[in-house]
């Protein structure tokens, strides 16, 4: 049988155990057409990049699968008759990753740079002297040595 990996995406507005009963529901159409499912990652709610059917934020949700082609098709066919699922994702794979996610997993804030501090961004044109101010402009009494164009 084929591995495979899915993600489903339930609308804001059901609650936390209506998402575990479409778990157990898809697992149980799974097993109906001789599959199984193996690791089940419920990722919580997470802001969506960009409305879908009206919604901001959607619960996230991960199964890990071993089953026949016909069962993913009438998973996904019950997904789409389903008001509750705002879009779903099956992809074929080589074999199951071990241990949570990429998801799951939590991420240490030193890696990363922070937005303005961290950066090195190199050095500045006005040789690091610190915010430039109005003040530190050059005046128009010290431009007056440069010549002029009538002055070529």
């Amino acid at each position: 049988m084929a591995l495979y990996e899915h993600v489903f995406l339930a609308r804001q507005d059901v609650s936390a155990q209506q998402v575990e009963g479409l778990v157990e529901q898809y697992k149980g159409i799974i097993e109906e057409h001789g599959g199984k499912v193996g690791r089940v990652e419920n990722w919580g709610l997470k802001s969506l990049t960009y409305r879908i059917n009206k919604n901001r934020k959607a619960h996230y949700a991960l199964m890990d699968i071993e089953a026949p082609a016909a069962a993913i098709n009438e998973m996904e066919r019950q997904m789409r008759i389903s008001e509750d699922i705002l879009r779903y994702m099956t992809v074929r794979v080589e074999a199951h990753e071990e241990g949570p996610s990429a998801m799951m997993q939590k991420r240490d804030r030193d890696d990363r740079p922070r937005r303005d501090g961290d950066r090195d961004r190199g050095p500045r044109r006005d040789g690091d002297r610190g915010p430039r101010r109005d003040d530190d402009r050059p005046r128009r009494d010290d431009r007056d040595d440069r010549p002029r164009r009538d002055d070529r």
